[in-house]
């Protein structure tokens, strides 16, 4: 069962945080979400999510993946938080899975992973995105990083992600059984 690590931070677009959990926890996967800030999170429409730990409580080398949110106030957020950082740029290294959603791969610019890579994010973004040209695909998969353009394309990011690690036949389950398929 893999470990999931899945940062939140005030801002963090709230569509695509729950629904990156809730498919993975269907997953049976481990999934923690850590608070970059203190506390309750208010997300970018104002909905309060609670992180089951702080970010300082975590060793995020523990975790097999990390998936990450957009919302921009909330991409601002990891964007200026070194550890989170140093965090992706560890993940790269290993070569286990990450995931980046929206304005979420800015974030893996930042880390200064995306030299050379293909990926996609939300078109609102694009120009933001300076370390490799954004392609228009819903979802796209460029060795362990996948990455996808917004709300509307999570369940699409969270359900690859499945079928990548686990096979078809789980992340087809997982989507009839909520109706997606």
């Amino acid at each position: 069962m893999p470990n999931v690590l899945v940062p939140i931070a005030n801002g963090t677009e709230e569509m695509e945080a729950v629904i990156l959990i809730d498919i993975l926890r269907r997953a049976q996967w481990n999934v923690v979400v850590a608070g970059v800030d203190d506390g309750l999170i208010t997300a970018s429409r104002r909905v309060r999510l609670m992180p089951d730990k702080a970010w300082r409580d975590i060793n995020p080398n523990d975790f097999d993946i990390l998936m990450i949110p957009g919302g921009a106030p909330g991409v601002n957020r990891f964007m200026a938080f070194p550890p989170l950082l140093q965090a992706i740029r560890d993940f790269d290294r290993a070569g286990k899975w990450i995931g980046a959603v929206c304005a979420g791969p800015l974030a893996l610019q930042a880390a200064g992973i995306l030299k050379g890579r293909k990926v996609t994010c939300h078109p609102s973004v694009t120009a933001q995105l300076t370390a490799t040209p954004r392609l228009d695909e819903r979802t796209l998969v460029d060795g362990h990083i996948v990455t996808s353009q917004g709300a509307g394309t999570t369940f699409e990011l969270a359900l690859t992600l499945v079928r990548l690690v686990e096979g078809p036949a789980q992340a087809r389950a997982i989507a009839e059984g909520i109706v997606l398929e």
